[in-house]
């Protein structure tokens, strides 16, 4: 039986006092219309089965001082950010175990636009009030779409990692093909070249909906197992994309790399 308690925003900053912790993660997952409510469970379960993993625990317990702060957001349109769960210290599997239980009886509705921006600049602001000290602070964001509501992806993106911060990517295809679905390989290139940004930031895709736990995972193992700080200064602007930031159908434009 779980006796840990999940503490509501204002008691959670009251309370960290400039805690030290690893890293500050916020996991900001996209609930838009384009997700069906099947789809929307399996995304919620798949951070679930992340939370009560072995060895995403034994990532968060190698760290110097043996635990994160954990925030999760879902996110729709430009003013759809709802908190699931607040800022929260995981520094054990009991801890990480209330935080999954959270998420396991979780039943939100879908939201309606695609706004990656907006949700971008809520995370940054999650992380001017979370209480904490870190030298590594991380969005880990997933969508199955490209930014068509708000504002720009790419200004949104820089601007937040103006602020020091890591913007790693989970581009998810649950349906290629079917309404709202977005072929992988364009999807993967979308987030790489508009929405991921700041030091050691990556993507990892999920092309089937079997490879999404197993993928949520991973790459929450890699993020909280990366040592910081880093020397490497954020970068911001990046190399000339290889599509259009700015349109929600993921064509290409005439860019290519080597």
């Amino acid at each position: 039986m779980l006796a840990l308690a999940l503490t509501a925003p204002d008691d959670a900053r009251a309370g960290n006092n400039g805690l030290p912790v690893d890293a500050e993660l916020v996991l900001a997952v996209d609930v838009s219309r384009s997700m069906d409510e099947a789809e929307l469970r399996l995304d919620r379960d798949g951070y679930v089965a992340a939370l009560r993993d072995p060895e995403v625990i034994a990532a968060i317990e190698s760290g110097f001082y043996g635990r994160i702060a954990l925030a999760y957001v879902e996110w729709g349109g430009e003013a759809e950010q709802r908190i699931v769960i607040p800022w929260q210290v995981i520094d054990s599997p009991a801890r990480a175990a209330a935080a999954a239980a959270v998420l396991a009886g979780r039943q939100g509705p879908a939201m309606h636009d695609t706004s990656i921006s907006s949700a971008l600049l809520f995370a940054d602001l999650l992380f001017r009030d979370s209480g904490f000290a870190s030298q590594r602070r991380i969005i880990d964001i997933s969508g199955d779409g490209a930014n068509n509501w708000g504002p720009p992806v790419a200004g949104a993106r820089d601007a937040v990692v103006r602020d020091g911060i890591t913007i790693n990517g989970l581009p998810v295809t649950l349906h290629p093909g079917g309404p709202g679905g977005m072929d992988p390989v364009l999807l993967a290139t979308y987030y790489e070249d508009c929405v991921m940004g700041g030091p050691d930031s990556f993507v990892l895709s999920v092309q089937t909906p079997e490879l999404l736990a197993e993928t949520i995972r991973r790459k929450m193992v890699q993020e909280i197992s990366q040592r910081g700080p880093t020397l490497e200064q954020a970068k911001v602007t990046k190399l000339v994309p290889r599509i259009d930031c700015e349109i929600d159908h993921l064509v290409p434009n005439m860019i290519t790399t080597p």
